[in-house]
């Protein structure tokens, strides 16, 4: 299974060197009565035990293994470094036609640099921590951007987006949804025709055969479309989670938690945006 996000497609914690890794086939001998047949870390030399019926082992106890405090303490890193772009940009561009074009300068900086990182074949700390900052410039000003118009919005947004993270955290370590290559690759298709049409609608948009950002207006419709780009984001977190979970229990290396880190701070700067969107929607129609 490969993890990926709602806007890049992210290689797991494989790099074909023989550590465990979405993109790495399961070894013979497990398929039998394993719920995770196609469990991608089947081939790590780290994952001698037998998986049938129970728990993935865990990783043997040393100092260049993955741990979860690892991915808490990058993702605080990653997700701290867009809070202090956002705060600066907030408070340091006033709303203007020059800080939208700053903010797009920035989207595009934050873009290139991730798609750098996300071809890498190993992670690397200062191209993760650039996309944050610039990542962060630019949600400082279109946030700004939305509380000028709909005062209150950016923290409605954040107070959602912590919502709806920490309630698939919840709904995924409950069990209630397991992540098989199944379900990835149906949800896989789903983000992607969602990504086609709202490649398409921009383009009508663009060319002025659909008006008022089609169905991304700030009508029902556009409200619509909303919910579902937030569900996607949901689905995406689920990915993660579970790229996280089995490369912690398969011993991936540990430099391989700013990739966990990289991979959560995209898919929550999606529902982030997302949301700040819907309650924007919502306010108008009030």
């Amino acid at each position: 299974m490969r993890s990926s996000n709602p806007v890049f497609s992210r290689r797991g914690f494989s790099r074909d060197n023989g550590y465990a890794g979405f993109n790495t086939a399961p070894q013979a001998g497990y398929a039998q009565g394993n719920p995770y047949a196609q469990n991608p870390y089947a081939q790590n030399p780290y994952a001698q035990a037998d998986l049938q019926g129970g728990a993935p082992p865990q990783a043997p106890a040393t100092t260049d293994r993955m741990t979860m405090d690892d991915v808490v303490v990058r993702s605080a890193i990653t997700l701290g470094t867009v809070a202090v772009g956002a705060v600066l940009a907030w408070a340091l561009l006033p709303v203007s036609g020059t800080s939208y074009g700053l903010a797009v300068g920035a989207a595009l900086i934050a873009f290139v640099l991730a798609m750098v990182q996300s071809f890498k074949r190993t992670p690397s700390p200062a191209l993760i921590l650039g996309y944050a900052a610039f990542e962060g410039v630019f949600l400082g000003v279109i946030s700004e951007m939305y509380n000028s118009r709909w005062s209150g919005a950016p923290f409605q947004a954040v107070l959602g987006t912590m919502a709806v993270s920490g309630a698939t955290l919840l709904i995924y370590k409950a069990g209630w949804i397991r992540v098989t290559a199944r379900y990835a690759r149906i949800g896989m298709a789903i983000a992607m025709a969602f990504l086609v049409v709202m490649a398409v609608n921009l383009l009508l948009v663009a060319f002025g055969v659909a008006e008022d950002g089609g169905l991304r207006s700030f009508g029902p419709l556009g409200a619509l479309v909303g919910i579902i780009a937030i569900v996607l984001g949901a689905f995406f977190l689920t990915l993660d989670f579970k790229q996280i979970e089995e490369g912690i229990a398969y011993g991936a290396p540990r430099n391989e938690s700013w990739l966990a880190a990289f991979g959560l701070t995209m898919t929550l700067v999606w529902i982030y945006v997302e949301m700040l969107r819907l309650v924007a929607i919502f306010s108008s129609n009030d």
